[in-house]
């Protein structure tokens, strides 16, 4: 009895020790100070895509073109905030208030689902942790987001957050995200876009922003009208702003047009002026 005791000990402590060791790291790996002025490279999530793909035997590239945020559109910014994290201005990493209610609601419905994550927490894991839904995964991800709080500001956090998010199969970041739905860049994007776009990010493989999700078209408009009653959107000037756009796009056709007939006319003038000089 006394062997099998120290035999269940002895693994006890090993195990303790791995978990220890394992989530202890995190505390000074990775160089979260490499993030101040550099782009990260792959991130975990992205691999993780990768070697879904691969298993599967699909042939499939991840989808990534980083954008400063200079050259993203306000509205994306705003949106993101109002559908993930409205108090991401003022928290230290942790929305203690959303994490309470995320509980409670795990709680009653049995499953462990750790809802509740600030786009800072939401950063860590996509840069450095895996999908799994689990306990030492979320402590991980807390060391990560405390030291990532305290290492980069939060405009830094809110670009790299918007340049590694998945917004789609594949689809990394916004830019590559407004290419790919509206054939544009980030900095083009509307508030009505933008608001689609953000109500994507829960489940970018799931939700579409092509307007054939019911739940996608109920969020975005939720979003869009607190974006309207905080005057961050006034509805007036998004619709003279494009009817403008809409005008110089017809009046550059027209424009193009009509070079294109005065360049097909003048041709013959020009070959007559040289048969009778």
């Amino acid at each position: 009895m006394r062997s099998w005791g120290k035999i269940i000990f002895i693994t006890f402590l090993l195990i303790a020790t791995y978990f220890i060791v394992d989530i202890g790291r995190y505390f000074i790996y990775p160089n979260l100070a490499y993030l101040k002025k550099n782009r990260p490279p792959k991130t975990a999530f992205m691999q993780y895509r990768e070697n879904v793909w691969q298993k599967k035997g699909i042939k499939r590239k991840i989808t990534n073109i980083w954008v400063p945020l200079s050259r993203v559109s306000p509205y994306v910014m705003k949106a993101v905030i109002i559908a993930e994290d409205d108090k991401f201005w003022s928290h230290d990493g942790f929305d203690f208030e959303a994490m309470q209610k995320a509980l409670e609601k795990d709680i009653k419905k049995k499953k462990f689902n750790a809802g509740g994550s600030t786009i800072s927490q939401q950063l860590a894991k996509n840069l450095y942790l895996s999908p799994a839904k689990n306990p030492v995964r979320k402590i991980k991800e807390a060391i990560l987001t405390w030291r990532m709080e305290r290492q980069l500001s939060k405009r830094r956090i809110m670009e790299l957050y918007l340049n590694v998010v998945e917004w789609g199969d594949g689809i990394f970041g916004i830019e590559a995200a407004a290419r790919k739905n509206y054939g544009k860049g980030a900095a083009e994007l509307t508030a009505h876009e933008a608001a689609t776009l953000a109500a994507v990010i829960p489940n970018p493989r799931r939700y579409k922003p092509n307007g054939t999700s019911r739940y996608v078209e109920n969020q975005s408009e939720r979003i869009y009208q607190i974006m309207v009653r905080r005057g961050i959107v006034i509805p007036e000037y998004d619709d003279v702003i494009s009817e403008k756009d809409e005008n110089n796009s017809e009046t550059s056709v027209k424009e193009k047009a009509a070079q294109g007939e005065q360049s097909t006319s003048s041709e013959p003038l020009n070959t007559e002026n040289k048969k009778h000089p």
